[in-house]
């Protein structure tokens, strides 16, 4: 079971403080343990990559994170670059304002600009940072990732004062059936809530407690 759960977990860290040492860290432990990624910012995506190589561990970035406020345009030369520099997924925040208002197209406009720039290159994962929404925003967010072509959708950004819960992710799943991942992330800190998740249809962890979580301890990180 423990390597069941090491292969779903993105190895995180997103803190804007995160130091070179720190980043090559997370990727020795991700190799040690076998999880699926790491999940970082896009300034270190080269320093992954190269720390990576000839490793079936997979380097996910972030794009339009953490607001979803930027524009497609610039979301898609981020996605471009993050590629270029080694990038194998891609976590994109919606633009949740754009959904809050009302403006559906601009929303998907905006996903299918990232599934474009990465098509062929690198997974899609779409956040659409529930915290913030309602349930009825929530379903909308999903079908319209799954309708621009995103392979997964994710619950938060952990930056937004709210991370997964088990009713999140079973009501993403129950909405995008078996037509994309479902990605669960921030506040799961051990190995009873992340297999919480994933009973509920998660087939992704973000988390920066993935070494506490495959050991039966409990992490001290928000994300």
């Amino acid at each position: 079971m423990t390597e069941h759960i090491a292969k779903m977990i993105a190895h995180t860290l997103l803190k804007p403080e995160a130091t070179k040492e720190q980043i090559i860290r997370l990727c020795h432990e991700a190799k040690r343990h076998g999880f699926a990624s790491v999940c970082i910012n896009p300034t270190w995506v080269k320093t992954a990559a190269h720390e990576l190589s000839g490793t079936d561990v997979l380097v996910c970035t972030v794009i339009g994170f953490p607001l979803g406020a930027t524009t497609s345009e610039t979301k898609a030369f981020e996605t471009n670059n993050a590629i270029e520099n080694g990038a194998r997924e891609v976590d994109m925040v919606i633009n949740i304002g754009a959904l809050k208002s009302g403006d559906v197209e601009l929303v998907e406009r905006d996903i299918r600009a990232v599934v474009e720039a990465a098509a062929g290159k690198a997974l899609v994962k779409v956040i659409i940072e529930t915290s913030l929404l309602s349930d009825e925003e929530k379903v909308r967010a999903c079908q319209l990732a799954v309708k621009a072509g995103a392979g997964y959708v994710k619950t938060s950004t952990g930056f937004s004062g709210g991370g997964a819960t088990v009713e999140d992710v079973a009501l993403m799943r129950r909405t995008v059936g078996d037509k994309a991942g479902v990605k669960a992330s921030g506040g799961i800190r051990d190995r009873e809530t992340a297999e919480a998740m994933i009973e509920a249809g998660a087939t992704r962890i973000g988390t920066s407690s993935g070494v506490a979580i495959i050991s039966g301890q409990t992490g001290g990180a928000d994300y």
